[in-house]
């Protein structure tokens, strides 16, 4: 007697398929009879108004405001000495190596550590003495310009 072809795992596999093509054409059916068809372009439109809210409805030309592309800033605008509210940070130097010329000072304001130079220091620097400086960008990371000893 020869054995059936078809394995018990083929016809449940089988089986699986149908249900499924099955269950995608009841789901077909059922948005075709809902009526939720495609909409028209005006109702997918979204547009923004004069306080940059996305809304649904066009904005009022009425309320338009002009703007001067000039006044606009791109970026955080570099810092003046001139400028009000620039004042040297003070801090505390917490380690210095007097062989090779380089430590570190601790800002009293912010507690971060910020890299210092013996060429960028007025006079002699010891640990523990309290600094004004101010602060550049360096190769890697915050440096201490014009050191001065308080």
């Amino acid at each position: 007697m020869a054995k059936s072809q078809q394995s018990w795992n083929k016809k449940e596999r089988e089986k699986k398929k149908q249900k499924e093509k099955q269950d995608k054409a009841e789901k077909m059916q059922e948005r075709r009879s809902a009526g939720g068809g495609s909409k028209s372009l005006e109702d997918m439109m979204a547009y923004i108004d004069e306080d940059g809210n996305i809304v649904d409805s066009p904005p009022d030309p009425a309320k338009r405001k002009e703007v001067n592309i000039d006044d606009i800033v791109i970026g955080v605008p570099k810092r003046v000495e001139g400028e009000e509210g620039f004042s040297a940070r003070m801090g505390i130097i917490s380690f210095f190596n007097e062989g090779k010329g380089f430590g570190f000072i601790r800002d009293l304001q912010t507690g971060e550590s910020i890299f210092v130079h013996v060429n960028n220091a007025s006079g002699p620097l010891k640990e523990n003495q309290k600094v004004s400086f101010e602060t550049e960008k360096g190769p890697r990371g915050l440096s201490a310009v014009n050191v001065k000893i308080e």
